[in-house]
């Protein structure tokens, strides 16, 4: 399955530029399905009428009705710890949805879509580039909370649960609360992996300028630091450039010198022109011209090569490519078989390669937007060289 990625500054049209994504999509012979969590339905606004379009299929999330059902499984569950507490059971019209809702009912909606194994394209349209990584970053974070919270090797004691609940007088939580863990982490990883599949790839949409390119250099590292790929960069809304009026007319200079620094700066960049209102309907957005995805280009590799230093050890040197980033952005802490790396406001906390948790760090330098941290070989660690 392919999947698309759209998201970019807020109020760049990106909702748009993913309807019209969707759409080149199905009209390309496609089983294509489009996924949006607004709230307002700028989508159904923009394809029109979504159903009428042969071979496309929109979906609008209602994360509010997910979230009460899931609180009342989990409340049916848990009755006995509850009732032990002397807690009252929460009705589902006083249930309100929690900070973060929307973006879950996303990635369930991603995964779910991945397992019916119905459609050749999925394209999402994700919030705004800050809540979008927030979003992507979920899966992977809430699975090193879980393993940290329930430590799946704890589940040895589970002979002694009931006992325990004897002595107790009270029914033990431990069984389900493994086996909700265990679910979650399964549910997860399934997200996980799609996220960070090879035919998973981003379209950042920006409108050129002072502040889309500052937007689109943070939003490019960040996605590159959680191992995602930016196959194409949507400069959106470019003006004409026979315009009379000089106050268009320099806008118009402005947009064109930041798309000549895009497409210098990134392989792929798409010029949509400004309609001079709000594209409604499919004619309309077909004439922005966006082109179906193409063939994914594959996973981001973040390399493990080996080198000789100055004085003849052996070093590994990791390469974590990190376009648009500047030194004084970056941050490294080593804890443990983990490496926490900081770029500028993205922070990401990722498992060592098995051959360097047993090395110490060396250094690290920046060089053609790519991060190479530097490990020798811990003596204590590393088996003698005969």
């Amino acid at each position: 399955m392919r999947t698309l990625l759209v998201t970019g500054p807020g109020g760049a049209g990106r909702t748009t530029l993913a309807a019209a994504t969707a759409l080149a999509a199905a009209r390309a012979g496609r089983r294509t399905l489009v996924i949006s969590g607004d709230r307002t339905d700028t989508l159904g606004a923009a394809l029109g009428a979504p159903d009428a379009h042969p071979g496309l299929t929109a979906l609008r999330l209602t994360p509010d009705d997910r979230f009460r059902d899931d609180l009342a499984a989990l409340q049916e569950r848990a009755g006995s710890v509850f009732e032990l507490l002397g807690a009252d059971r929460l009705d589902g019209e006083e249930l309100t949805p929690l900070p973060g809702g929307d973006e879950l009912a996303l990635l369930r909606a991603l995964r779910d879509a991945a397992r019916e194994g119905t459609y050749d394209t999925v394209v999402v349209d994700l919030p705004a580039a800050p809540k979008a990584l927030a979003a992507l970053a979920l899966p992977e974070q809430l699975r090193r909370y879980l393993r940290r919270l329930l430590p799946p090797e704890r589940q040895a004691a589970r002979a002694l649960r009931p006992m325990l609940g004897r002595l107790a007088g009270v029914p033990m939580p431990a069984t389900w609360l493994y086996e909700t863990a265990a679910r979650w982490e399964d549910e997860l990883a399934a997200v996980q992996a799609l996220v960070e599949a090879g035919d998973t790839t981003v379209h950042l949409v920006a409108e050129p300028g002072p502040g889309g390119a500052d937007a689109l250099r943070a939003a490019t590292t960040g996605l590159a630091l959680h191992g995602l790929r930016t196959d194409l960069v949507i400069a959106n809304r470019l003006l004409p450039e026979d315009s009379a009026d000089t106050w268009l007319a320099a806008l118009c200079a402005q947009q064109r010198k930041t798309l000549a620094e895009w497409e210098t700066a990134y392989d792929r960049v798409l010029a949509v022109p400004h309609l001079g209102r709000d594209p409604r309907g499919a004619d309309e957005i077909a004439a922005l011209g966006v082109p179906a995805p193409d063939a994914a280009p594959g996973p981001v590799q973040w390399p493990v090569t080996e080198d000789r230093a100055d004085d003849g050890e052996r070093v590994y040197v990791w390469h974590i490519p990190l376009p648009g980033v500047v030194r004084e952005e970056l941050g490294l802490i080593r804890r443990g078989d983990e490496l926490i790396v900081t770029a500028g406001p993205f922070r990401r906390i990722v498992a060592l390669p098995s051959a360097l948790r047993r090395c110490t760090v060396a250094g690290a330098g920046l060089r053609e937007g790519e991060l190479r941290v530097r490990f020798t070989p811990d003596p204590d660690l590393w088996p003698r060289e005969r």
